[in-house]
């Protein structure tokens, strides 16, 4: 299905990601494939990422093309020039009171736009920015919600409310963090079989009654069967049952990942170009690893939220260094609380020729070489999907959020992961990477993400599953005046 059309007479798909580096990657990947079928595209980044891109990118990053522009919305905090991720809750807080009014009005702008811009047809918008259907409801313009992490995170995010009306959630007091309560199995959510209550979303881990994550979760759920679907960035071989559950809440559910596998058919080389890095990559890394053996090579990235504190750092560097294994290291500047993530002289010379350590990289490019054997990882979907898509198993180490729950999946359901519990230490770090890289569990492991890869992969073909609930849902739902 193509258009060839007068970019006036496209369909015109604007897109808003929730402003964070693993929502807007996932985005800008359906922007691109949108644009392959057919659509005018305006991607909508809020000024503080829209002036990072430019800051990471160049001025080009933002330019666009004819048919593929990028505009920008004020996100409601005080200015910042700040080269990290904002504070979450209050990014959450600003968004709800401020967001509607300056992305309604750039939607009125589009479609007074006299320039050759076409009216808007539809909105996709991140599934954490639900302000957006009041937009869509006073504009009647169809919207649909995008999920950008998995469907057992979102799952367990419709749970919300029915954990606090019974009474797991806020938790009585801090004590009950380390005391077993988390270990509670919850038995009574649809297609989660024998989860816990430390597998949801970590933000039900508050002793707070009015906590800002867990209000603003529960916000979006309520919010969500006013779209006129909910896509995912997963596929049904993965996450069947959550997926049947799903489909059971909403009405339309659609699968369609993994979106950088069917990003690949996208020709045009000028929008292929068009990047989301909010870091700027170092590419070096790729030429390091072409000097490595096959599969000897543990890549590292805790993602682009992720805060470590110094102790956990340091723990982490020795752990890698004394496994004696090739490790490539992304090391954001701003990955240490409050100060730069500097490593000692010491670590250095130990690790002297098998260690690479980079500010950031092109993970995709990464977890597809053929030298990378294993992935110590925080969870994000992103980076679960993406490992998943090129067989390469995982240690699993979550930070906060559905990272949990994508953490009990890897290891439990999908048997391609091993779990760093409890506080880091370096003797565990060490243990795990030489289990993952030499051991007996470590091949079972491999050879259980290499089934899952092939799977992943028939996913995104041609008349495949998600490449045919994409197709669906341009026909059905984008396009369905």
């Amino acid at each position: 299905m193509k258009f060839i059309t007068p970019t006036t007479m496209k369909p015109h798909a604007v897109l808003i990601p929730y402003p964070a580096q693993g929502h807007i990657n996932p985005l800008l990947k359906l922007a691109k494939l949108l644009h392959f079928h057919g659509f005018f595209i305006t991607f909508v980044n809020t000024e503080f990422n829209h002036n990072r891109l430019i800051r990471s990118r160049g001025r080009e990053s933002v330019n666009g093309l004819d048919d593929f522009q990028f505009k920008a919305i004020p996100d409601g905090l005080p200015p910042s020039e700040k080269d990290s991720t904002q504070d979450i809750p209050q990014l959450c807080e600003s968004l709800t009171k401020n967001g509607l009014a300056p992305f309604l009005d750039l939607v009125k702008s589009l479609n007074d736009d006299s320039s050759g811009c076409p009216k808007v047809s539809c909105l996709v918008s991140d599934w954490h920015m639900s302000f957006t259907l009041d937009a869509s409801e006073q504009l009647d313009i169809p919207e649909v919600c995008f999920f950008t992490a998995s469907a057992c995170g979102l799952m367990g995010y419709c749970h919300f409310a029915e954990l606090v009306t019974r009474g797991f959630c806020p938790l009585n007091d801090e004590s009950q963090l380390t005391n077993g309560f988390l270990d509670t199995k919850i038995d009574w959510v649809p297609g989660m079989k024998n989860i816990r209550l430390r597998d949801f979303p970590s933000f039900i881990r508050t002793t707070d009654p009015n906590d800002v994550m867990v209000d603003y979760n529960i916000l979006q759920t309520k919010n969500t069967p006013r779209a006129k679907a909910v896509i995912i960035n997963t596929f049904d071989e993965l996450e069947t049952q959550v997926l049947e559950a799903l489909r059971q809440k909403f009405d339309h559910v659609y699968s369609i990942g993994p979106l950088h596998l069917l990003e690949r058919v996208v020709e045009n080389a000028r929008v292929k170009a068009i990047a989301s890095s909010l870091w700027k990559e170092d590419d070096a890394c790729i030429a390091w690893l072409n000097h490595r053996a096959r599969a000897s090579v543990l890549y590292v990235n805790f993602g682009s939220i992720t805060i470590l504190s110094k102790e956990q750092l340091l723990e982490f560097a020795w752990g890698l260094a004394n496994s004696n294994h090739y490790f490539l290291w992304v090391i954001r500047p701003d990955l240490v609380s409050g100060e730069l993530a500097i490593l000692p002289l010491e670590f250095f010379k130990e690790v002297e020729g098998r260690a690479m350590m980079v500010g950031w990289c092109s993970q995709e490019h990464v977890l597809a070489h053929s030298s990378v054997g294993g992935f110590l990882t925080h969870c994000g979907w992103n980076s679960t999907i993406e490992s998943i898509s090129e067989g390469v198993p995982m240690i699993c180490w979550p930070f906060f959020s559905e990272q949990q729950t994508n953490c009990r999946y890897l290891c439990t359901y999908w048997e391609i992961g091993l779990e760093i519990e409890g506080e880091v230490k370096r003797e565990k770090v060490a243990e795990l990477v030489n289990d993952l890289m030499d051991g007996e569990k470590g091949k079972e492991m491999k050879k259980k993400a290499l089934e899952w890869k092939d799977k992943a992969q028939l996913a995104a073909k041609l008349g495949s599953s998600s490449h045919y609930n994409l197709e669906f849902l341009i026909d059905e739902i984008l396009l369905r005046k």
